[in-house]
């Protein structure tokens, strides 16, 4: 029998997506190490981790698109660097959940987007 596998979540528990992607985790024995990201953010180069976890190319991929801040502060127009640094300041910026599982990273949404990490 293999080791349990082990996921950390950048977990909002405000967010109905962030509780359902808890929920998938503990359903199927994952280990889920929480962060609060709205009271602990990650740093730049987290983010920066976050993004080649991911697979993507640029920052704009760990954004949420529909958050007030999006607009105020131009987020649209940011360079990647630039994005970085406003998602570090501004942890609300974040797309929510992160989980993360070894070097790969998915955003459960929708909560299945997760399943191929374990």
């Amino acid at each position: 029998m293999g080791a349990k596998k082990k996921a950390i979540v950048w977990h909002n528990p405000n967010c109905s997506k962030s509780r359902q992607a808890l929920a998938f985790l503990e359903e199927r024995g994952v280990e889920a190490e929480v962060r609060k990201y709205l009271k602990d953010p990650p740093t730049e180069k987290e983010l920066r981790a976050a993004v080649e976890a991911l697979g993507a190319d640029s920052a704009h991929a760990l954004v949420r698109k529909r958050e007030k801040l999006y607009g105020e502060l131009g987020v649209a127009d940011m360079t990647s660097d630039e994005l970085f640094a406003a998602m570090a300041q501004h942890p609300k910026l974040i797309e929510r959940p992160v989980v993360l599982v070894g070097k790969k990273a998915r955003i459960g949404r929708p909560t299945e987007a997760i399943a191929d990490l374990l």
